[in-house]
């Protein structure tokens, strides 16, 4: 609201977020986040966007992170999953009334002036279609919510590793951050880059995870991963981050 207030709020067109938080590194927010948020939006006339490239379809157990985290936006954004990747294809959706000044505004100028050299590819929207066919044939999204539970305990069992300062998640994606130290929260030094080394452990394990700034590990797996490959997934990282405190012990880093 401060921000808003500072820059003028005629000035301010939209406000855009994830639902979670992914590539910043899988922050979950406070439940009353989202909701408080609205309010603000709603009164200064500010469209709230909803970021899906990496929660929508699925991934948090409801066809849209929006519906997890209980916020109705004014627009969405989506892609990857979209199309399970496949293909490249992105969208993003908008209430009648920026549809309404689009139009407005192209008759101004003779033509609708909007869109790009290959906005709706037969090809891409075609893959589209089949993937949203599966998702629904599937019951992709009820799956995932289904399997969730058993996730995030095996994440939160991983929280009382020594290497580990906090678990988090929601629904099939997590951000486990690493710390030097787990009473203080102290970070490694960035140069000794611990979190690179989980991963290579992991891929000597069989499984590939991704690390982001500030030491985290992020996992994403497939949303048809089966119960038995959950926890196959956390047994291998596991063992990744056993021998990554040999490591650190072997550097003397802590």
């Amino acid at each position: 609201m401060q921000l808003i207030l500072r820059e003028d709020p005629q000035t301010v067109a939209g406000f855009i977020a994830e639902p979670v938080m992914g590539a910043g590194g899988v922050i979950v927010p406070p439940r009353t986040y989202f909701s408080e948020i609205s309010k603000v939006c709603r009164k200064y006339d500010v469209y709230m966007i909803s970021d899906e490239v990496i929660c929508g379809f699925g991934r948090l157990g409801t066809m849209f992170g929006c519906s997890a985290l209980g916020y109705e936006p004014d627009s969405i954004t989506v892609a990857k999953a979209l199309t399970s990747a496949y293909v490249p294809l992105a969208g993003v959706t908008v209430p009648q009334s920026m549809y309404e000044a689009m139009l407005d505004e192209s008759r101004k100028i003779g033509t609708f002036g909007h869109g790009f050299t290959y906005s709706g590819h037969p090809v891409a929207a075609a893959v589209a279609l089949k993937a949203l066919d599966i998702y629904a044939r599937e019951r992709i999204a009820d799956a995932v919510a289904a399997k969730a539970p058993q996730f995030q305990a095996r994440l939160s069992a991983l929280a009382d590793h020594p290497l580990v300062g906090e678990a988090r998640g929601l629904g099939l994606v997590a951000g486990i951050e690493i710390v030097a130290d787990k009473r203080s929260k102290r970070s490694f030094d960035p140069k000794a880059a611990v979190a690179p080394q989980v991963v290579r452990f992991a891929q000597e394990e069989g499984l590939i995870v991704r690390f982001l700034a500030g030491d985290i590990v992020s996992i994403c797996p497939p949303l048809i991963i089966t119960p038995a490959e959950i926890d196959e997934l956390f047994d291998r990282l596991g063992r990744a981050f056993d021998r990554t405190a040999q490591w650190v012990r072997a550097q003397r880093l802590s």
